[in-house]
């Protein structure tokens, strides 16, 4: 709540946190209508944005211009082609970038907005498909599109009822809900989704174990029957810390730094099978890098061994890999 001075300024009597609150109760009983009054064409907007052989271009001014470069780079992201063209710069030769093959989404709360006459007018002369959303299914906007996703009539969460928040948060969360609905309906999984974000936290977390383990000649590989001299050196030369005891192809056990210690009496006169630890942790190589570190650093350990679901060995996993990968 707020209270005037005798100067006109208004006072905020209410706590931010109180304030907050009132902002997110708002905006989620909005979106609570709109899941409800979700319109019947939001299937056929999904439909038609399968089948474009070109791209959705999505546009908008202010506050919903910004939404949408949003809402652009997350269908791009995740497999449906899309590109954000400022209305302003569209009248001025951007409009090129808008072709026969294309669908165009506008946003517009009021679907009174005048920077987008150039666009609308473009897709209508050229037969060019047409989304609106906007909270006004009574606007030039709305009457000119060949789809029309309305928001809620819903109060913006603002003290004045004016700044864009709501409807912001609204149209964000439509969004969303085409982009998530394309990627299903294309089968998009993890590994498309590591294809578009190769870079940064994210594409590390989406890496596999099989994109950076050790493998073949790599390997510190010795058979159960080795003589733990010729063991050191393999561990030696291989510098993972850790041998593979491996039979017939398969992970019979592993030899650690840990072993070796445990077994300092008599050592040499051992075979490999004699100091080996049995069933030791393992991974299979389609799982994520990720889920590989968290094992390791759960077991103490700073290498696991890959092997398939027949526990053949393929590869090797070390925790310095994680690190460069930039997972850990």
């Amino acid at each position: 709540m707020t209270q005037k001075t005798q100067t006109g300024m208004m006072l905020m009597t209410s706590t931010p946190s109180q304030i907050a609150r009132r902002v997110l109760e708002t905006e989620r009983d909005a979106l609570d209508r709109m899941i409800t009054e979700l319109s019947d064409q939001f299937d056929a907007v999904v439909d038609l944005f399968l089948n474009l052989k070109g791209r959705v271009i999505v546009s908008g001014m202010g506050k919903s211009g910004h939404v949408g470069a949003k809402i652009a780079a997350t269908l791009a992201s995740t497999g449906t082609p899309a590109q954000f063209v400022h209305p302003g710069e569209a009248s001025h030769g951007d409009l090129g970038m808008v072709t026969r093959d294309d669908a165009v989404i506008l946003i517009s709360n009021s679907g009174e907005t005048k920077e987008l006459a150039d666009i609308i007018a473009h897709t209508r002369r050229f037969s060019i498909p047409m989304v609106a959303i906007t909270k006004n299914p009574d606007s030039t906007l709305a009457a000119q599109a060949d789809h029309t996703l309305p928001l809620p009539d819903a109060p913006e969460a603002c003290a004045i009822g004016m700044a864009p928040t709501t409807s912001t948060t609204l149209t964000m969360a439509l969004g969303d809900a085409l982009s998530v609905a394309l990627m299903e309906a294309r089968g998009f999984d993890r590994d498309a989704y590591r294809v578009f974000h190769p870079g940064g936290t994210l594409g590390a977390q989406l890496l596999k174990v099989s994109a950076v383990m050790h493998k073949d000649d790599e390997l510190p590989i010795v058979s159960p029957d080795t003589d733990m001299g010729e063991t050191l050196v393999v561990m030696s030369q291989k510098g993972f810390g850790v041998a593979a005891v491996v039979e017939n192809g398969k992970l019979v056990g592993i030899i650690t730094d840990g072993d070796l210690r445990r077994n300092l009496n008599g050592l040499m006169e051992c075979k490999a099978r004699d100091v080996a630890t049995p069933n030791p942790s393992t991974i299979e190589p389609d799982v994520l890098l990720v889920e590989a570190l968290g094992i390791m650093n759960d077991k103490k350990i700073s290498a696991l061994f890959a092997v398939d679901h027949d526990n053949r060995l393929c590869g090797l996993i070390h925790i310095h890999d994680a690190l460069r990968a930039g997972v850990a």
